[in-house]
């Protein structure tokens, strides 16, 4: 069934133009996952701090295989975790 995750971030004063450099760089190694549908980065019109990502998987399964991934360890983990004020992330299933 497929999993959706929309994630809610908002970069520390003055980091929302290093989110904004590395979301680019993730989106594109994430859409070579096998198990990822699609995967999306937003910035607010209303306020540059805050982030929206959607991303579906295949299944649960392919999410857990995605934070495994080198690229999640080093841009998420080490960069953009470091860097932000507030990380959220609610799960959805498509009906």
């Amino acid at each position: 069934m497929t999993y959706v995750i929309a994630a809610h971030w908002r970069a520390r004063d003055g980091e929302a133009g290093t989110i904004a450099a590395l979301l680019p760089e993730l989106v594109r190694a994430c859409r070579t996952e096998p198990g990822v549908i699609e995967f999306i980065a937003h910035r607010s019109h209303d306020d540059p701090h805050k982030f929206f990502l959607y991303e579906q998987y295949r299944d649960e399964a392919a999410f857990a295989e995605h934070q495994r991934t080198e690229h999640f360890k080093a841009l998420v983990l080490d960069r953009a975790i470091p860097l932000l004020v507030e990380r959220q992330r609610l799960p959805f299933r498509i009906l």
